[in-house]
């Protein structure tokens, strides 16, 4: 039996290494995982908190290898397209959630997270539609839960498939929850689907405050959210990578670091996956949630094959 004070160090040792170009982002996700299963966190708390401001950072500093243009253009092309996914994806939560006998709100919560970007779209409906805390929670769970997985499944089925660089991130970024996990599934494939699939990621997530809004004429709430302030970071980041290139180095090292922060983010992401969290949870809102993903992922993938998106 390992002392809690190895334990420690063990972990701390893992976290510098995932720092370092020997460990990839897949990989540092999968180390994370095992170690919280088999060893325990022994810094649950401060993992928790300390990979949201990692990711957020991260995500910025990626932003300094995209150029502003694309995140524009890639907007004005995708609005037909981004409501009807949104709004089709909702609905059939909304059906879902009724078939697997869920609770009404887990089952928005978990339905807004798949249709926009995971957690942040969680955490910004749920004020809005008064969801409890443990609803919240499981919301965040399942999501959490089905990140991790389509981290390890994605670039596999797209390298299978022999998908391109923007089939893969288009994909990717309509089919995975979260930001940070389209980023780092792009960032496994590809050095170019990693640009590419971020900004479709990032501009879908600026649709958080329309649909928020909407919910809260429905529900009848004077709650109101607000855009995640790291998107107006990445975006700031686009913009001095497009104009100012006079600082080309400094850009390209802070791209290079956020990479690196990334990788080491989702060590930490991992070691949070932890076996109470799963049992607590429950079958019927990862059934619920896995059936929505998969349609919605494979219908997906098939219009991309098709080349109709």
């Amino acid at each position: 039996m390992i002392k809690q004070h190895h334990t420690k160090l063990i972990f701390l040792a893992l976290f510098v290494l995932s720092f370092t170009p020997m460990i990839s982002a897949t990989f540092a996700l999968a180390m994370g995982v095992a170690f919280a299963w088999f060893l325990g966190n022994p810094f649950q708390v401060q993992s928790n908190k300390m990979s949201k401001w990692l990711l957020k950072a991260a995500v910025i500093g990626l932003g300094f290898n995209v150029n502003i243009m694309e995140v524009l253009a890639v907007g004005r092309s995708s609005i037909v397209l981004t409501i009807v996914s949104i709004t089709a994806i909702i609905g059939l939560g909304e059906l879902l959630t009724q078939a697997f006998r869920l609770n009404r709100n887990t089952g928005v919560l978990i339905s807004f997270g798949t249709a926009i970007c995971g957690g942040s779209a969680i955490a910004a409906m749920a004020p809005v539609i008064k969801a409890k805390q443990h609803e919240i929670a499981v919301a965040l769970a399942v999501v959490f839960s089905l990140n991790a997985v389509g981290l390890l499944l994605f670039p596999w089925i797209g390298e299978l498939l022999a998908l391109s660089d923007e089939q893969f991130a288009t994909w990717a970024a309509l089919a995975i929850h979260d930001t940070s996990s389209v980023v780092a599934a792009a960032a496994t494939f590809s050095p170019l689907a990693v640009g590419i699939a971020t900004t479709i990621k990032l501009t879908r997530a600026m649709w958080i405050i329309p649909y928020t809004a909407a919910a809260g004429v429905f529900w009848r709430s004077e709650e109101r959210a607000s855009i995640p302030l790291f998107i107006f970071g990445f975006l700031l980041a686009a913009m001095c990578n497009s104009f100012l290139n006079d600082y080309d180095a400094i850009w390209q090292t802070l791209y290079f670091g956020a990479k690196h922060t990334l990788v080491a983010t989702l060590f930490l992401i991992g070691t949070c996956v932890s076996k109470s969290v799963i049992y607590q949870t429950g079958w019927r809102p990862f059934a619920m949630a896995t059936v929505l993903w998969v349609i919605v992922s494979s219908v997906l993938l098939i219009l991309i094959l098709d080349k109709i998106i």
